[in-house]
């Protein structure tokens, strides 16, 4: 099961996709990062249907946030729904977010940190220095989560619920160990290695990493689930940016093997609401298609879980630097 061949990809794209899970959410609180468009769209209209105190849509572009905001009231006829900017390739803005949820956030019971982006035909950089996929995908997302982590607890806590983080990550992770992949992971800086140039196009298992790395240090507030989750292989404008023979082979593989964004979004959904009744093979899980899965061979390894915590390690020293509240949060909140 630590394998993806073609053909079991290919028998999960086809099979039967389940009903979105539906729970009662009244009186929580549901953060979606990236919930502007796409797979983030689509679980926030599921768990507007599920009565949400607050529904809080975090995404870069306030206009499109707005627009967002309307068809997902129009869709749906809820109306709490609140945009807030993020823009995960600025640590400041990540910064300014969490200070807003500091002032007027309130509880937190469910945060789904999916927003992302593809990468560019060229190499960017953000201004804090990494390369702009490598920040908004992995770094930036870590930073979002650890800062939201203690409003979690203290939801756990005061209303006696089992908050859940969901990591949106992908099934290329089982592909994402290659040898030349390694050199760049067994560099004594792994963080520069994977932000440079040469690296900022290739696939990673890392967001399956953290979600672990987060879980297992957990222990003194059990009722927090983190899981990584794949959305499968779906419609999405988030591929938008491919030309030539990519765009050709993208656009082939959706017509032979995608699943709609609306049955993606029930994925992230699952991930946050689903498993009633076995939320402990939840924690640190890899969730596909409405299960708990072994992910790949690699990051199961002794090697792969050498890497983990390499990773986290490296990963805090970044962002205790970047905001001074991480180091007091992991010194509080988190176990070694």
């Amino acid at each position: 099961m630590g394998r993806l061949s073609l053909w079991r990809f290919a028998c999960e794209q086809y099979q039967t996709i389940k009903p979105v899970e539906k729970v009662d959410l009244t009186g929580k609180t549901v953060v979606v990062t990236g919930g502007n468009g796409g797979l983030g769209f689509e679980a926030a209209k599921h768990f507007a249907t599920m009565n949400p105190a607050r529904l809080i849509i975090a995404c870069r572009s306030e206009a499109k946030g707005m627009a967002a905001l309307s068809k997902l009231s129009q869709d749906t006829g809820y109306t709490k729904v609140e945009v807030w900017p993020l823009d995960l390739s600025r640590f400041a803005s990540v910064h300014e977010f969490a200070d807003r949820f500091e002032r007027d956030g309130g509880r937190l019971d469910i945060l789904v940190e999916n927003a992302g982006i593809v990468a560019m035909p060229s190499y960017e950089r953000t201004e804090d220095g990494y390369a702009s996929i490598f920040q908004t995908n992995d770094i930036a997302p870590s930073m979002h989560t650890l800062l939201l982590l203690p409003f979690m607890i203290k939801t756990a806590e005061e209303h006696k619920t089992k908050p859940r983080i969901v990591i949106v990550s992908s099934d290329v992770h089982y592909w994402a160990m290659s040898s030349k992949t390694k050199k760049f992971v067994d560099q004594p800086n792994m963080i520069d290695a994977l932000s440079s140039v040469d690296y900022h196009n290739k696939v990673s298992v890392l967001n399956v990493f953290f979600a672990r790395a987060l879980q297992a240090r957990l222990s003194k507030y059990p009722s927090i689930i983190v899981d990584a989750v794949n959305p499968g292989y779906c419609y999405s404008g988030f591929r938008t940016n491919f030309t030539g023979f990519r765009a050709f082979l993208d656009h082939l593989m959706e017509k032979l093997f995608a699943i709609t964004t609306e049955e993606g979004g029930r994925q992230l959904v699952w991930a946050a609401v689903g498993g009633s009744g076995v939320e402990e093979t939840l924690k640190g899980g890899y969730v596909s298609f409405g299960e708990v899965v072994e992910p790949s061979d690699f990051s199961i390894s002794k090697e792969g879980q050498a890497l983990e915590e390499k990773y986290w390690n490296q990963q805090l020293d970044i962002l205790k630097a970047v905001d001074p509240r991480i180091k007091q949060i992991v010194d509080q909140y988190l176990q070694n």
